[in-house]
């Protein structure tokens, strides 16, 4: 599988008692095939995979997989403590038809890189599909180190990396060492950096409810490869990326994204709590102004 094109990763609405809302789901899903992305991510971050039980996260897949009728390839994250779980999400996905898994670093348990690439190795070995790795040690703790990646080139179902780390350093290790394992910016205020140095896919939170604009970025620097229209585009989103990648409400700003796309979101489970008034002003107005401003440097 390449992957290619702005990837969402897709978030998981909610009614006001903390249920899910398929309606909401059904909803944001039709918004983002009618917009352009080019695939869907089910069970990441930005969907509170860890804030729901295995019963529910399966129902997940199986709905989202409904729901696209294959219209865009679907991925589906295998995120857990316990191996033993991972490879569990990985089976069901497999079932559901997921395109591909997305495998991310065990959290709190502080692997080694040997220990995270067997723990890769173990759910690929079950599950047998087109694998995004998931590098994110702000949440994770470490890296997944050239150990790691070195001791997955084993397999050739390796073929992605979602880099999350914000570390310039990674981003030309990444692209220099290991040409073999497409890069795929995932620190969204580094998306300039990352498709000058080949990256050709974007797994984007924000695109959720401004798929426009990262598709304009995207369009700019990867296919037109015109980096002088894209500092300008990025330079009008830099704004929310630190937003979202710096103001400590990351899913609820992405919910109320939505809920602005006149697509009811609903709260984010707890301990999570939604945006205040004065939160929702600032958001708005970033917004706003980004739009208006990618508008006119996009001719539209």
């Amino acid at each position: 599988m390449r992957f290619e094109g702005i990837y969402t990763p897709l978030i998981a609405p909610f009614y006001s008692d903390f249920t899910l809302n398929s309606d909401a789901m059904a909803s944001a899903i039709d918004f983002l095939v009618d917009t352009g992305v080019h695939g869907i991510i089910v069970a990441g971050t930005t969907g509170e995979y860890y804030a729901m039980s295995m019963k529910e996260r399966v129902y997940l897949m199986n709905r989202v997989k409904e729901l696209l009728n294959d219209r865009l390839p679907m991925i589906v994250g295998t995120g857990a403590i316990r191996t033993e779980d991972s490879i569990e999400y990985a089976k069901q996905a497999r079932i559901a038809g997921a395109d591909a898994i997305m495998i991310a670093t065990p959290p709190y348990a502080y692997p080694t890189g040997r220990e995270i690439a067997l723990h890769a190795l173990a759910i690929d070995r079950e599950a047998n599909l087109p694998v995004i790795l998931y590098n994110y040690p702000g949440r994770m703790s470490v890296n997944m180190d050239e150990d790691t990646l070195d001791r997955l080139g084993r397999s050739k179902n390796f073929c992605a990396i979602k880099e999350s780390s914000g570390d310039p350093n990674r981003l030309h290790m990444l692209a220099r060492d290991y040409p073999h394992i497409s890069l795929s910016c995932g620190m969204d205020d580094q998306a300039l950096e990352f498709f000058a140095w080949g990256a050709k896919s974007w797994v984007c939170a924000g695109s959720n409810f401004a798929p426009e604009a990262h598709l304009a970025l995207y369009k700019t620097c990867v296919i037109e490869g015109d980096f002088t229209k894209g500092r300008a585009v990025m330079s009008a989103m830099l704004p929310l990326m630190r937003v979202l990648e710096q103001g400590g409400k990351f899913v609820q700003c992405i919910k109320y994204g939505l809920n602005l796309r006149g697509i009811d979101a609903g709260p984010p489970r707890k301990p999570l709590q939604p945006l205040n008034k004065d939160e929702k002003r600032v958001f708005e107005q970033v917004v706003n102004t980004m739009n208006v401003t990618i508008d006119r440097i996009m001719g539209r």
